[in-house]
C-alpha cells in the first residue's frame, strides 16, 4: 500500500510540473505575439518594395520642379505697334537695347584747301608738293574762319614750307616739325583777324618731294 501511495505522488508531482512548463510556454507565446504585434512582426522588408518607393518619391520630387518652373513668372514681352499702309495697326515685340555709359565725345569738324602747296625747300633744288587738311573739335565757326580766310592761309602756308629744308621735313619727325609749324601759324593768323584759332591739327592728303 505504501508503494503505491508514493507512486501516486509521484505521478502527481510530474503532473505537476507538465502544467507549470505547459503553462509557461503558453506565457511566452502570448509574450512573442504581442512583441510581434508591436514592433510590426518582425518580417524582413521586401527589397521590391523599397525601390518602389525610391522611384515613387523620385517621380513627385520631378513633377514638383516641373510646377514651380511652369510657376515661375514669365517676362513682358514690350510690343512696339506701327499703322500700315492699309490704316491697320501691325504689332511686333520690342527689340530691346542695352544702356551704357558712354562719355560724352566732341565732333571733329574736318576742312580741306582746295589743290595742293608747292614750293622750293631751303638750300634745295628739289621742291615739295602737299594738300592740307585742318581739323578741330571746336565750334563750326572755326572752319568758317579758315575758309573765309582762305586766300592768306594758302599764302602762309607756303611761306612755311619754304623755311624747311630736304633734311628737315624727311621721315615721320619731319612731316610732324612741319605740321606744327604750319598749325602754329595758321592760328596766330586767325587769332589776330578772329580772336581765336581753333585749328587743332594739321593733316597731309598727300606729300611728294621732287
Amino acid at each position: 500500500m505504501a508503494d503505491n501511495k508514493d507512486e501516486n505522488q509521484k505521478k502527481g508531482g510530474i503532473v505537476k510540473i507538465a502544467i507549470f512548463v505547459a503553462a509557461g510556454l503558453v506565457l511566452l507565446g502570448i509574450g512573442l505575439g504581442i512583441g510581434a504585434l508591436i514592433f510590426g512582426g518582425g518580417e524582413e522588408p521586401d527589397p521590391s518594395a523599397e525601390i518602389s518607393e525610391i522611384i515613387d518619391g523620385k517621380k513627385e520630387s520631378d513633377v514638383k520642379k516641373e510646377e514651380e518652373v511652369e510657376e515661375e513668372p514669365q517676362e513682358e514681352v514690350e510690343m512696339e505697334c506701327v499703322e500700315n499702309a492699309d490704316g491697320e495697326e501691325e504689332c511686333s515685340p520690342k527689340k530691346k537695347v542695352k544702356k551704357v555709359n558712354i562719355e560724352d565725345k566732341f565732333l571733329t569738324t574736318y576742312y580741306e584747301f582746295p589743290g595742293n602747296f608747292t614750293t622750293n625747300l631751303r638750300d634745295s633744288k628739289r621742291f615739295l608738293q602737299i594738300t592740307v587738311g585742318v581739323s578741330t573739335q571746336y565750334d563750326e565757326e572755326v572752319m568758317v574762319n579758315v575758309e573765309s580766310h582762305q586766300l592768306a592761309l594758302r599764302g602762309i602756308i607756303l611761306g612755311v614750307m619754304s623755311e624747311f629744308s630736304e633734311q628737315d621735313v624727311g621721315g615721320r619727325v619731319g612731316k610732324q616739325s612741319l605740321a606744327d609749324a604750319l598749325q602754329e601759324a595758321l592760328n596766330v593768323f586767325l587769332e589776330d583777324k578772329e580772336g581765336f584759332g581753333g585749328v587743332e591739327g594739321i593733316h597731309f592728303t598727300s606729300f611728294v618731294l621732287q
